[in-house]
């Protein structure tokens, strides 16, 4: 028998849940079998969860995944072999690895030896790199295991299981020069293992492909490579994706973004081609010394499995061109967020303040377009099971809850627009009139004060006195509906501090402020005319395009624009990109903008930049206080996860000064 039928799975895990992190693995363990697979493997923390954080330091959490994996063993993994990922205790330290079961019994434990610990990932926080080319063996702790003794090896390790050597790469592992696999390579493994917990960013899911691809056909061995999919803790997202490759070309891949707890794909592979193909260039297996103490051999009965089968084509959407792709990619990474953010802190569904603006629009629409994807997928019945709801529907209306919020300074053009938008997508709706309010709030301030408050003396107090005065009724129809307040804010805003603490920025979550306002004006476009493929078009949404950004914060006179505040946002995204994502000083950044906007003086430029960096240095402390955002790419700056930057610091003085 020469071919073995491989698995892998994506599960929608959630740290700390150990009984439900358990029912998941179980579930695509059966889910494999079923299809005949022999082989499975699942992602990289999965029966602890990877987002664990400070919890991975609690002794209990390595305790309760080492009684998950006796739950693994025996019945549930007979006649299989499973990979799957823990954390382990060696010694004083924490390990990230993965456990190898064959017929249900445990074989060994492989380390993960480069550990993420940039950007989204503090993986040395937690834990330690194990040292490349180590073993050692440690207690089983009643687990059964293959040679009847309490021990069990652990490290970098081959695994030969019935005379077909298997290898791991950790996630991380297989991203460095001194990746592990060359050294499994050179001793003959037939396919190498990656269990992984790969954050999704804009675009990402290509290079993981071609990562996967390439180390099939350059370590000449099945590559099987496996991830989480959902929002797995709060801000990172994982899209879930997939793959077995053979000698370059993809043989099996999960569809992204899934509204399932797990997905599994599988491949039915020829192992004496990969042979062959390894004899063509590499030394053959006779002549390779195993090292000692590397090497774990195990008996197994291989089933015959079923000739190979071709791959099955990607969707339509995922062939698209890299603009369209990323209005795809943000839709189903959001709609998945959400639902797995509302359904994981058991709320009732989401309350956005509808101001008739872009950003509040999409906010309202993601939503929307989550209850269109997940009842596609998952059918109404499941959909309202998962969330909770009255399965008679309507949906949006049970999970959305919109509300305009009027003053005297507000225009008959953002009323429409709201009631058009919230009727379009089907959302409950209301208008409260905070016009009495502000009234009060402002006699109440002047009486204090002694003085009238005016436009040309009290500008932005009284800006930000009609933004913070919509807070208390928003938040009021989140708590009455057991629902999270959206904060609308989006990342062009974050960069520059133009949103109003306790005011716009008020929220549970602020589910755009991880892309920029080009981008969301884009993309409201792109619904409005297109749309998410199988899903189609919002029309309604051209009464949000057809508008100029505005706060309408100041009276109707002054004609308020977001872009006379600050600059026009496509020079506001060019800087935030040069600064946060290419980390360039004042004087490069000015240098690239030339390039990029000939139609703008160099006077303007400089005038942008310097506003720039005197608007970022005063504003972090708003950035720290912004609520929970979910991770989309390289850009983001939420401060927790990705974009560190000190509350008080120096305001770049000389580098400003120097461009004139």
């Amino acid at each position: 028998m020469d071919r073995i039928h491989f698995a892998t799975a994506a599960v929608n895990q959630t740290p700390l849940d150990w009984k439900g992190n358990l029912a998941r693995c179980i579930a695509a363990i059966g889910e494999a079998r079923s299809r005949g697979a022999s082989v499975l493997l699942l992602p990289e923390l999965a029966l602890s969860g990877y987002g664990c954080e400070d919890a991975f330091h609690a002794a209990h959490i390595e305790h309760r995944s080492w009684e998950s994996l006796e739950q693994l063993c025996g019945e549930v993994t007979a006649g299989m072999v499973v990979g799957v990922g823990l954390p382990v205790l060696h010694r004083g330290a924490l390990y990230n690895c993965a456990a190898l079961i064959a017929d249900g019994k445990l074989v060994g434990i492989a380390a993960k030896q480069h550990l993420a610990g940039d950007g989204i990932h503090y993986e040395p926080r937690w834990f330690r790199p194990w040292p490349p080319q180590r073993s050692v063996t440690i207690p089983a702790r009643g687990l059964p295991t293959h040679s009847g003794e309490d021990r069990v090896p652990m490290g970098e390790l081959v695994f030969d299981v019935g005379g077909y050597r298997f290898g791991f790469e950790i996630c991380e592992d297989a991203w460095v020069s001194d990746r592990p696999g060359a050294r499994l390579a050179a001793l003959a493994v037939d396919a190498i293992l990656n269990p992984s917990a790969s954050h999704f960013a804009f675009g990402k899911r290509a290079r993981r492909e071609r990562l996967v691809c390439d180390a099939s056909r350059s370590l000449h061995a099945v590559y099987v490579y496996s991830n989480l999919v959902g929002n797995e803790s709060g801000r990172a997202l994982y899209d879930g994706a997939c793959f077995i490759a053979v000698d370059g070309d993809l043989q099996a891949v999960t569809p992204r973004f899934s509204f399932e707890d797990v997905q599994v794909t599988d491949a039915r592979i020829d192992l004496e081609v990969v042979r062959r193909g390894y004899q063509r260039t590499m030394s053959a297996p006779s002549s390779v010394e195993d090292p000692e103490g590397m090497l774990v051999a195990v008996p197994f009965d291989w089933p015959e499995a079923k000739p190979p089968v071709p791959p099955e084509k990607l969707p339509r959407w995922e062939r698209g061109m890299d603009s369209e792709l990323a209005f795809e990619e943000f839709t189903r990474a959001e709609a998945i967020a959400l639902f797995d953010y509302m359904r994981k802190a058991r709320s009732r569904g989401y309350v956005v303040s509808l101001s008739g603006g872009a950003d509040s629009a999409t906010c309202a629409a993601l939503v929307a377009l989550m209850v269109r994807l997940g009842t596609a997928e998952l059918g109404n019945d499941r959909f309202a099971e998962r969330l909770g709801l009255d399965a008679s529907g309507p949906f949006v209306e049970q999970i959305l809850t919109c509300a305009y919020q009027p003053t005297e300074n507000s225009g008959d053009v953002t009323r429409n627009a709201a009631a058009t938008v919230a009727e379009a997508l089907g959302a409950r709706y209301s208008v409260i009139d905070v016009q009495p309010m502000l009234t009060a709030y402002r006699a109440a301030v002047e009486k204090s004060l002694g003085r009238e408050l005016t436009w040309e003396r009290d500008d932005i107090t009284l800006q930000n006195l009609q933004a913070r005065v919509r807070s208390p009724s928003i938040w009021a129809l989140a708590n009455e509906r057991n629902s999270i307040l959206i904060a609308t804010s989006n990342r062009s805003e974050a960069a520059v501090g133009y949103t109003t603490m306790d005011g716009d920025s008020s929220g549970g979550l602020a589910p755009i402020s991880g892309v920029d306002k080009s981008f969301v004006l884009a993309w409201l476009r792109w619904l409005e005319t297109k749309g998410p493929d199988a899903v189609g078009p919002i029309e309604a949404m051209s009464v949000i395009t057809a508008q100029q950004p505005t706060a309408e914060l100041r009276p109707k006179e002054a004609e308020q624009r977001d872009e006379d505040d600050l600059m026009p946002y496509a020079v506001l995204d060019a800087i935030e990109e040069l600064y946060i994502r290419d980390r360039l000083a004042p004087q490069a950044v000015l240098d690239a903008l030339g390039g990029r906007f000939p139609e703008h003086s160099r006077d303007d430029l400089i005038a942008w930049v310097k506003r720039f960096y005197g608007l970022w240095v005063r504003n972090q402390w708003k950035r720290e206080r912004i609520a929970p955002s979910f991770h989309l790419d390289d850009e983001n700056l939420d401060p927790k996860t990705w974009c560190r930057y000190p509350i008080l610091g120096g305001d770049w003085g000389d580098e400003l000064r120097a461009l004139e």
